[in-house]
């Protein structure tokens, strides 16, 4: 038997949520999502969406089109709130965007968070960041429960396992 040395092995990391890999998988399998090839992370009340940006998103300007940026945060921020809704799939009722600064390169990263959580409704904001980490863009909006369960979605289910 070796020496005790003392040293103790690292605990293990919690098993993820399959709910927030369910959501994840689900995302990333959306058709749309073929042509932005986006990386998602859900947590709870928190998700972030990340986007290589090349030159097939530019206006003819030669920067980011700002559908990406309505993308991303509206995305962030409708992850956020579906991490808490485990029920039905949640509906963009509303988005408002304020667009700070023009991108043309590397990697973006929108967070987004719920700021608000009620019976039928959920706030949440976000906020995109460019490859050095400046705030380039902020949104918020307002996500309405469907009807359509989320155990009734396909993409959901494989994902979940089940």
């Amino acid at each position: 038997m070796p020496p005790d040395t003392g040293e103790r092995a690292a605990p293990a990391a919690p098993a993820p949520d399959p709910h927030f890999t369910a959501l994840e998988r689900m995302y990333v399998s959306a058709p749309v999502n073929a042509f932005y090839r986006p990386q998602v992370s859900v947590a709870p009340r928190e998700a972030s969406i990340e986007i290589d940006l090349s030159p097939e998103f530019h206006h003819p300007l030669g920067a980011a089109h700002g559908s990406i940026y309505f993308k991303m945060l509206d995305d962030a921020a409708f992850f956020a709130a579906a991490s808490l809704e485990r029920e039905v799939f949640l509906l963009t009722a509303s988005f408002t965007i304020h667009l700070f600064r023009p991108v043309s390169e590397g990697v973006l990263r929108a967070e987004g968070r719920v700021l608000h959580e009620g019976r039928t409704q959920y706030g949440a904001a976000s906020e995109l960041f460019d490859a050095q980490g400046r705030r380039i863009a902020a949104g918020s909006g307002v996500f309405l429960r469907s009807r359509t369960r989320l155990a009734d979605l396909e993409a959901y289910r494989s994902s979940a396992g089940g």
